[in-house]
């Protein structure tokens, strides 16, 4: 489609305004919202949504749509204007109901809350560093499935970002990496009104945008007014013609623009009043219209939009089926991806085993369950923050991912935790991925925005942090994580896994794979004992519910518990094997607290037995969120403070995770 092919006409502006008024009358209604960002940036969306975004509201879900992430979530409202109008299945009572309580119109996009909302958004920077992940989902699904005839996946990455989105670390990173890797679909028009909440963007955001994307190596196109429907879509045109780089499009517009606080840091963020909103609407022409107007030839206009691309979907559909004729295990692997679910066999097909005798570090037992796991499972994807070798995360012989061998298995992330997460959730989000990455547990303090991101969008993305705790050593304070245990299980939705060595490990991947949300696995630096089934047969069976029984008290009547994870489970176990009143005392070893909750009461009582009071909890992490297991009777042995540089050895010792000290606290409990 060019641009001189296109006219744009009253009825087009017509459509663009009645996106601004809908917009400014819900956060009205609401008496919350952003009504600035609709008003100033409608146009741009306009022209994206109705000219260049193949997509088809009765099939929202389609494999090779286009996709659209407003990363400026607070315009939420904007969003949800035009997917009413291009009848994704939101109702006029759904606008009205913006901000509500349980509506289907919150106050940011919200993955799932309807229809055509492809992520969710309001921190911003996220939905930028998002985009680049569907972006790259996108090349790599067409390296592994296109054939010639057969273009089954070709779309473009939308999104419509603001200077906040540009302003935040997320952003820079997600745009470098996108600008290595060449990522020509990717599109982003940015939405150019040089306010923020405290005043002009003068205030703190001089820098040369344009020179700052040209250095990462993307085209950048400039629009010097946004209002100008046909020069938009020019800009857009060009973008889409690019072949070897992403695109920015800088748009000039007005914040709130053609209400009384058009250009003024108070149109961003509060209701514009309803003498204000009345002012709005007469400059737009919908003084005399009831709130919540929509003329029936705007309403046919955006039908007609949103079926324009219908028939691309409807062949598409076609050309997906005479590839499963001439394809057709590729067309079966697809299919199973598209649909989200995994090969019933797996576990069994990825089963690995380790040697008894012969310790070995937990990030070292990941690595081989991912190598054994990216053979059999196609849709594993991911890559670390440069510490693939430390890690273990590297797919051997899957090769790196770069411009020119873009079905690569092992993506180079660079030392950008930040984009690392949220790129992730992008692949999650484009179908067909199971994206996981790494970087040490001590860093995820960088990931957290996204890693909470997964959690509240519940998406598959399996975090591996590794050297997970002050057993690091050397590296002091700085790379010992202390409190991060305690602050992922803080997190709602997310199971934070700390296997106790490879057996457990093994098991926490098998159900990081199976579960439908985020995992975070916390793994050893140092070497731990193999708990081989032949000495431990609970080792078995026992991780995949959370927390079980290691070893038992003689005749399963225990006087005292201890509970514990990762490398302190060893620890216990030596403790135990070495003293006179091991046979009195039960060994718990709670891999992941949250499966562990989710069992029934009955198992877990049948673990945590409630009358046997005596308990010893021992974690190297904060003591935060132990009470629960240890009780009002029990002892914590925890780390208290910040770590030091080291040895491993002797910061544990110092600290007190000795078999010695563990005999003398249980000891203590049992006097």
């Amino acid at each position: 489609m060019s641009a001189a092919a296109v006219i744009y006409n009253r009825k087009d502006q017509a459509s663009v305004n009645t996106l601004r008024i809908l917009s400014v009358e819900m956060v009205e209604r609401a008496r919350s919202g952003h009504p600035g960002l609709p008003l100033g940036a409608a146009p741009l969306a306009y022209v994206l949504w109705t000219r260049f975004l193949r997509h088809d509201p009765q099939a929202p879900l389609w494999p090779d749509r286009d996709r659209f992430v407003l990363s400026a979530g607070h315009g939420s409202s904007l969003l949800y204007s035009w997917l009413h109008l291009a009848g994704y299945g939101l109702s006029l009572d759904d606008l009205k109901d913006f901000r509500q309580p349980h509506s289907r119109t919150p106050g940011h996009p919200e993955y799932r809350a309807a229809p055509g909302i492809e992520a969710t958004t309001g921190p911003l920077g996220q939905g930028f560093a998002m985009g680049v992940g569907m972006a790259i989902a996108e090349r790599a699904m067409a390296a592994r499935y296109n054939r010639p005839g057969f273009a089954l996946f070709d779309h473009h990455v939308f999104a419509l970002v603001s200077d906040g989105d540009l302003m935040e670390g997320v952003a820079s990173e997600a745009a470098s990496l996108a600008g290595a890797q060449q990522l020509h679909k990717l599109v982003y028009v940015y939405d150019d009104n040089r306010m923020t909440i405290e005043g002009g963007t003068e205030l703190c955001f001089t820098e040369d945008v344009r020179a700052r994307f040209t250095s990462y190596g993307w085209q950048v196109i400039t629009v010097a007014d946004g209002e100008d429907l046909q020069a938009v879509h020019q800009a857009v045109e060009n973008a889409r013609l690019e072949t070897e780089r992403p695109s920015l499009i800088v748009a000039r517009t007005v914040l709130g623009a053609g209400s009384p606080r058009a250009g003024l840091p108070a149109a961003h963020g509060e209701p514009l009043g309803p003498e204000g909103l009345a002012a709005t609407k007469a400059y737009y022409g919908f003084g005399d219209k009831p709130d919540f107007f929509v003329d029936d030839r705007v309403a046919v206009n955006f039908r007609n939009r949103s079926a324009a691309f219908r028939e691309e979907r409807l062949r598409w559909e076609a050309s997906f089926a005479a590839y499963g004729a001439k394809y057709p295990d590729e067309h079966a692997e697809l299919a199973r991806r598209l649909a989200g679910e995994l090969p019933a066999d797996l576990p069994e097909r990825t089963r690995v085993e380790f040697p008894a005798g012969k310790p070995v570090a937990t990030r070292a037992a990941g690595g081989t369950v991912i190598n054994a796991v990216a053979k059999e499972l196609p849709d594993l994807l991911g890559g670390s923050a440069d510490l693939g070798p430390s890690n273990k995360t590297s797919v051997s012989g899957g090769g790196s991912m770069l411009p020119l061998n873009p079905g690569g298995r092992n993506i180079h992330f660079g030392i950008r935790e930040a984009a690392m997460g949220a790129v992730s959730n992008g692949l999650a989000l484009s179908g067909g991925f199971v994206p996981y990455c790494g970087t040490f547990l001590v860093f995820s303090d960088y990931l957290r925005p996204a890693v909470r991101l997964s959690a509240l969008m519940g998406l598959k993305v399996i975090y591996v942090l590794t050297h997970d705790s002050v057993g690091v050593g050397e590296d002091g304070p700085t790379h010992q994580p202390v409190e991060h245990l305690a602050a992922l299980r803080a997190m709602p939705n997310l199971n934070v896994m700390r296997p106790a060595d490879a057996y457990e490990t093994r098991a926490m991947w098998d159900a990081a794979l199976a579960g439908p949300g985020p995992s975070a696995l916390a793994l050893s630096r140092q070497n731990l004992p193999v708990l081989h089934p032949s000495l431990y047969p609970a080792v078995v069976d026992g991780p995949a519910r959370g927390g079980y029984v290691l070893k038992d008290a003689d005749g399963g009547r225990p006087e005292a518990i201890v509970i514990a994870t990762g490398s302190e489970v060893p620890l216990a176990l030596d403790a135990l094997e070495g003293s006179s009143f091991g046979g009195r005392v039960r060994l718990v070893s709670l891999p992941c607290w949250e499966i562990f909750e989710a069992q029934d009461p009955g198992y877990r009582d049948a673990v945590l037995p409630p009358d046997v009071t005596r308990r010893l909890a021992i974690e190297a992490g904060s003591p935060m969120g132990w009470e629960r297991y240890a009780g009002s009777a029990g002892r914590i042995l925890a780390v208290n403070g910040f770590g030091f540089s080291g040895p491993a050895e002797s910061v544990f010792a110092e600290l007190g995770f000795t078999a010695e000290n563990v005999r003398t606290l249980v000891g203590g409990l049992l006097a």
